[in-house]
């Protein structure tokens, strides 16, 4: 006869053991349960088989909403389109970072956007919580009505709309510490490669005059830090964190020898790639010729034997932050928001400016 009281326990599957399993991120194994995202056939494929294997179901929706009232979704916004998203290493890290979280409530994400006219499926969407990832003031509103829902909000780095807790980053600080850096190698001119200022996301030169204008909170603070060493700077805006603009915006401020700046802060590791390989195609060394700093500390394919010099931020532990907040919300307890720094990492894209 068996003993129930001895049996061994069951452990039940985890959308983190099906991960492991299929081989992919959290976040990924997520948006193949939840059907959003870019996610392929062949990968959601794999990742519902290694649930099957794990007899793991996924989270049933219509049984969660009758059983505790919630539609068992945390929607992530973004700033920019969800392909674009999915090109930026820090936006998968903190997706990786929110899922890990929310996991312990058995939730799944929705990823949506606030590029174009996309307020209205914010207002609508059928969510317990949002994540605001670098989200611009024209959002605003569209954050009101989700107040007046009751829905709980995080906000990492982007406009703290009011009464909406902000997960922080160190990013003018960061800046200016990268800037202080190149101030003490000897450099003079400077100039910044930057992300999207404006909602227009149009790429061109700027100055700190046309500056003032931007909406962009991460990257007016990391241009703000620039401007607290070297007052005035000014550089190229580029459309988003890939390295192709990168390559753009170094052709546009090295191409020509007269007002070169014989260093570039860039304000992704992505966009410093590109930054270096524009110097190359012109026949300029780095960091001889000029001297690269990015931002991020992610693993940049194609830039060996450049160790780049960067900030190093930590994208999964602010993820993993605003995932905590949201459970936090949502079992009714207080929280209170995080604000992380980044660490200065000095490789070998960095030297004294050459004599002129």
């Amino acid at each position: 006869m068996n003993d129930s009281s001895t049996a061994p326990a069951t452990v039940r599957p985890t959308l983190a053991a099906v991960a492991r399993l299929a081989g992919v991120s959290n976040s990924t194994a997520s948006l193949a349960f939840s059907g959003t995202g870019p996610v392929s056939d062949a990968t959601r494929d794999r990742v519902l088989a290694a649930a099957k294997q794990l007899n793991y179901a996924g989270p049933d929706p219509r049984a969660r909403s009758l059983r505790r009232g919630r539609s068992g979704i945390v929607g992530v916004v973004m700033e920019e389109r969800v392909g674009d998203a999915f090109r930026d290493p820090i936006k998968i890290a903190l997706l990786d970072g929110i899922t890990e979280e929310i996991g312990a409530i058995d939730a799944g994400l929705l990823i949506l956007t606030d590029a174009g006219d996309a307020a209205q499926r914010i207002e609508d969407a059928p969510m317990d919580a949002v994540v605001l990832v670098g989200c611009s003031p024209r959002l605003d509103e569209s954050v009101g009505m989700l107040r007046q829902r009751g829905i709980p909000l995080i906000a990492i780095e982007g406009d703290p709309a009011v009464g909406v807790p902000v997960i922080g980053q160190d990013n003018r600080e960061a800046s200016r510490i990268a800037a202080q850096h190149l101030h003490d190698l000897g450099h003079r001119d400077v100039a910044v490669v930057a992300l999207p200022l404006t909602r227009d996301r149009n790429r061109g030169r700027f100055t700190t005059e046309s500056a003032r204008t931007a909406s962009s909170t991460t990257a007016v603070d990391r241009l703000a830090g620039v401007q607290d060493v070297f007052p005035g700077v000014g550089g190229w805006v580029t459309r988003g964190s890939f390295v192709e603009e990168g390559r753009l915006a170094g052709t546009a401020l090295l191409e020509q020898a007269q007002g070169r700046p014989t260093a570039i802060v860039a304000q992704s590791d992505l966009l410093a790639a590109g930054v270096i390989r524009a110097a190359e195609e012109l026949g300029l060394e780095v960091p001889w010729d000029v001297s690269v700093v990015g931002f991020d500390g992610v693993r940049v394919d194609g830039l060996w034997p450049y160790d780049l010099t960067t900030l190093v931020q930590p994208a999964v532990d602010k993820g993993r932050a605003a995932g905590r907040a949201v459970v936090d919300m949502l079992e009714g307890r207080e929280i209170t928001p995080e604000s992380f720094t980044s660490e200065f990492h000095q490789g070998n894209t960095t030297a004294a400016p050459a004599h002129r």
